[in-house]
């Protein structure tokens, strides 16, 4: 079958996108949800044990509060409370912390560490998967049982001031509500003005029962400048102000008598050093927890905060309402929040904690019984019904008393177990839908490879064997083989499988495509990569059987992109991918420095044989006495891999990335220190320079000075917000927003794309000219470097700089003069694409995502925008690789063509 190129391409990409939708489903495992999809209510609470013949009572403690306030800080790391500087940042909330009545704990949150999941997790008590990362930007209702649905089906009446997001999970469960933007984070003053010129008119009102406070803007300030701003610490000193006055109007209206009030602060994720947040690290999962109330006993000095799950504040809350537990929650009750009631009450607690979770164990593990802690909590339960005994029989013995705090040990023991196992449960992945997922998308890449020199040849098309591998018999041994191995698998699982689920005929389909694919890559392979001598440092060569034959090269970037491939199966290597493109860039430039070495010194040597002349140069001669140009070109060439092997080693230490590292200093620490300002302002005036001159070679007149003008307004913008200076400008003036500034760099970036399209475009439809194409190419290029200089920090000028300079030295004295082909250029600058994504500071971890970059040149938030520029910003590498790729490519087919018009034309002469 013969397939055009670009067929092939959307069949491979479309086939592509399926695999990994499927390892996808087993990658991201289905939450731990009860099977009942009712809520739970007051009414289908347990009975509080009691052995013997007589009669269970259904007696439910008494609430614990009469009011709850909870403020909740946005980013608020527990170094920020509980650390060293905790009592110059918050010393009101230090004091509280130290000598009031008052729980301080380390609470821990599950990665994905952004807003929305987080919510989700304070509310219902479960544990959201990553696919809320996704779903962060557009928040749906929340149906699932949780807090705030169960405070308001008990008639609660809820205030809520804050991030949107609250408001968009729980629609119409609020008395009252005055959402936020969280998105916009440029501004970290106005979001949270919103929600404090509500609290004197609230906190004077009796009228309200929970009162809820999400405070954004200290993350606003994580993003923008990190944890170690100069502006972090006037924020957290608003929010101790804050909490002072919450906690004084709580403190005069209390009266004796009634229950007591309840103050929380938290926060929902942390921040990591960079100000980010989504990951694992320690910084972004540690988050502070203060519960404040008169029912606590008073502190007499400073503690170690104990450390707990972010989710044991949901049941927490709840019992502390008087309201049933959420069925999805894996969190348990926080025993200090109980040390002042009486033991029966505490037991009570548990217990019915303990019920919850044993009831989710039940619904989500088909072996529950075998698991250790429902076994605990059910000996726990017994021996809960003796002491009850005991004492509703009026014993009064320190005998009860022990046998009671037994007791307590036994439902702590048993329901930390079980929420344990239940957290566990969400790790499970379906390994069978992921190898299968994995399987297509390795066949299918293998395919790619294989078939990619034919595909960028002239002809442009790919001819796959499909036919004749459908009809051999490897393929329907294949198929037997296959489905007997499904058959094996879906019998034997002891957890379900999403593959396993599947209609036989989707089964059937997949199995069918797995075979044939293996088949057509065995006789694409066979007849592609004969056994046989290779020609050392050539390219590929087709030769006369039509067969194609491997450099040392070919095979360097064959292995190492098939050998990355695989490396993905194993964590660790997703986690540190930036060391696997590291090494392999550095091993590419040696293989290229040695392809340079042979070629110009055996032809040095003088030696006319082809065989002899490894990857030949036209400009290459045997003379003696080489002319001084060709000279000077090949000490070029032969500094050209050595140079970017030291440019990706400088690159490479400005920015720590990975997981294992990512904490220790690098370079761009030292030059964002206010102390380095001025190096880093010459450093960044240098880059703009540079790039200008990289960049400009192939523009226009207009388009040149559209750039100039361009990059002048990028260091503008740059001084504007702060980061850099100008000779004029003294370092301290205040910073603003440079929104003036980036929309006038906009405006150019406009123009040099517009300039370039309609060349494009003339090229296309008005006449066939390939220079103008190349052109306009080439600007549209320059348009992209433009915008991406303008959303780049200062200290990552220097990573632009690096690979436009690495480009255009590798275009003009390898790629060009060692006569790679398409195939081999293309496989290179992907390498270079990945590698420069992570010399930008990037990462597989979602924490160094930078999505402050979304909001250069807009005043509020705009999310088609925001989304755009924050995606180009953090894909810059791959794309200005890719587009380079493109351009490069568009040229070199434009000066075959002159080439070859030009001995057309030479020839027609001769012959006259």
């Amino acid at each position: 079958m013969r397939l055009r190129s670009s067929v092939f391409a959307c069949l491979v990409l479309l086939l592509e996108v399926a695999g990994v939708a499927l390892f996808l489903r087993g990658f991201f495992p289905v939450p731990v949800k009860s099977s009942f999809s009712s809520k739970s209510r007051l009414a289908d609470l347990p009975a509080e044990p009691l052995a013997g013949s007589s009669p269970n009572s259904s007696r439910l403690p008494r609430p614990l509060f009469r009011r709850v306030v909870l403020m909740l800080v946005d980013a608020l790391r527990e170094d920020f409370v509980f650390g060293a500087d905790g009592g110059s940042y918050m010393p009101y909330t230090r004091h509280l912390v130290e000598k009031g009545s008052s729980h301080s704990f380390v609470a821990k949150a599950r990665p994905p560490t952004v807003t929305m999941p987080r919510i989700k997790a304070l509310t219902t008590g479960s544990i959201p998967g990553f696919i809320d990362v996704v779903m962060n930007l557009n928040s749906p209702a929340l149906v699932e049982d949780n807090l705030i649905w169960q405070a308001k089906t008990a008639g609660k009446r809820i205030v809520f001031y804050g991030d949107d997001t609250w408001v968009r999970l729980f629609p119409k469960h609020f008395m009252e509500y005055d959402g936020t933007t969280s998105f916009f984070v440029s501004d970290y003053t106005e979001v949270d003005n919103n929600v404090t010129r509500h609290l004197d008119s609230t906190l004077k009102r009796d009228d309200w029962d929970i009162l809820i406070l999400h405070y954004l803007g200290l993350d606003h300030i994580g993003h923008i400048s990190g944890p170690h701003s100069s502006l972090v610490q006037p924020k957290l000193l608003e929010m101790d102000d804050i909490l002072k006055k919450i906690h004084s109007s709580l403190v005069s209206k209390e009266t004796e008598g009634s229950l007591p009030y309840l103050l929380v602060l938290c926060g929902d994720h942390g921040m990591s050093e960079t100000g980010s947040h989504g990951g694992s690290s320690e910084p972004e999962v540690n988050t502070a927890l203060l519960l404040i109330s008169p029912a606590f006993k008073r502190k007499a000095g400073m503690e170690k905060p104990g450390v707990v799950e972010q989710v044991d504040l949901a049941p927490t809350l709840a019992l502390g309402l008087g309201l049933p537990i959420s069925q999805n929650s894996v969190g348990r009750v926080i025993p200090g929040v109980l040390e002042e009631t009486s033991l029966r009450d505490q037991l009570r607690f548990l217990h019915l904690n303990g019920h919850q979770l044993s009831c989710l164990l039940r619904d989500s593990m088909p072996d529950y019984e075998k698991e250790a802690g429902f076994e605990q909590f059910r000996v726990a339960e017994k021996a809960h019904g003796s002491w009850m005994k005991l004492y509703l029989e009026g014993n009064t013995s320190e005998v009860l008393t022990n046998m009671g705090k037994k007791v307590l040990k036994q439902y702590l023991e048993a329901l930390a177990a079980m929420s344990s196992a239940l957290s566990k449960q969400l790790g499970k992945y379906d390994m069978y839908s992921m190898i299968a997922g994995m399987v297509f998308v390795f066949q299918l890449l293998l395919v790619l490879l294989l078939a990619m020199p034919e595909a960028l040849s002239g002809a442009a098309a790919v001819d796959l064997p499909v036919l004749s591998s459908l009809l051999s018999l490897p393929f329907y041994l294949l198929c037997l083989l296959l489905a007997s191995v499904h058959v094996l698998v879906c019998t034997s699982a002891e957890s379900s499988c999403y593959f396993c689920s599947l209609s036989w005929g989707l089964v059937f389909a997949a199995v069918a495509f797995s075979s044939a694919m293996f088949c057509i890559l065995i006789s694409v392979a066979t007849r592609r990569l004969p056994v046989g001598p290779t020609i050392h440092g050539k390219s590929p060569m087709r030769s006369s059987g039509g067969e194609w034959s491997l450099s040392e090269l070919d095979v360097l970037l064959l292995a190492g992109t098939v050998g990355h491939t695989l490396s993905l199966a194993a964590s660790s290597f997703v986690e540190e991918e930036h060391q696997t493109w590291y090494f392999l860039l550095n091993t590419l430039c040696l293989a290229v420095f040695q392809d340079v070495c042979r070629k110009y010194f055996r032809e040095q040597r003088g030696s006319g044989d082809d065989e002899d002349r490894l990857l030949p140069s036209k400009d290459s001669h045997s003379s003696a006495h080489p002319k001084p140009e060709i000279l000077s070109e090949k000490w070029l060439a032969l500094a050209t891999p050595p140079f970017t092997l030291v440019c990706c080693r400088l690159l490479r230490s400005l920015n720590q990335t990975g997981v294992q590292w990512a904490h220790l200093p690098d370079v761009s620490h030292w030059l964002n220190s206010s102390e380095h300002k001025t190096v880093l302002s010459l450093l960044s005036a240098f880059c703009l320079l540079l790039i200008y001159l990289l960049v400009q070679r192939r523009c226009s007149l207009v388009s040149k000075v559209a750039l100039a003008l361009g990059l002048l307004g990028v260091y503008s913008y740059r001084a504007a917000v702060g980061n850099v200076l100008f000779p004029w400008q003294h370092s301290n003036r205040t910073a603003t927003k440079g929104t003036v500034e980036a929309r006038f760099v906009y405006v150019f970036v406009l123009g040099i794309l517009f300039s370039g399209t309609k060349d494009l475009l003339r090229s296309q439809i008005i006449t066939a000219d390939a220079k103008l194409k190349s052109r306009g190419l080439w600007e549209i290029y320059g348009g992209l470097v433009l915008v991406v200089s303008l959303l780049f920090r200062a200290h990552n000028l220097p990573v632009l700089c690096g690979g436009l300079l690495i480009q255009t030295l590798m275009a003009q004295f390898i790629w060009k003069k060692l006569h790679y082909d398409a195939a081999q250029t293309t496989i290179m600058h992907y390498w270079f694409g990945q590698a420069f994504f992570y010399f930008q500071g990037n990462s597989n971890n979602i924490g160094t995502v930078d999505i402050s970059v979304g909001f250069v040149g807009l005043e509020s938030y705009i999310e088609a925008p925001a989304i755009v520029l924050t995606a180009l910003s953090t894909y810059a590498g791959p794309l200005l690789w890719a587009c380079h790729l493109v351009c490069y490519l568009s040229s070199e087919r434009e000066r075959a063509v002159a080439l070859s018009l030009r001995a057309s034309s030479v020839s027609t002469l001769d012959s006259l």
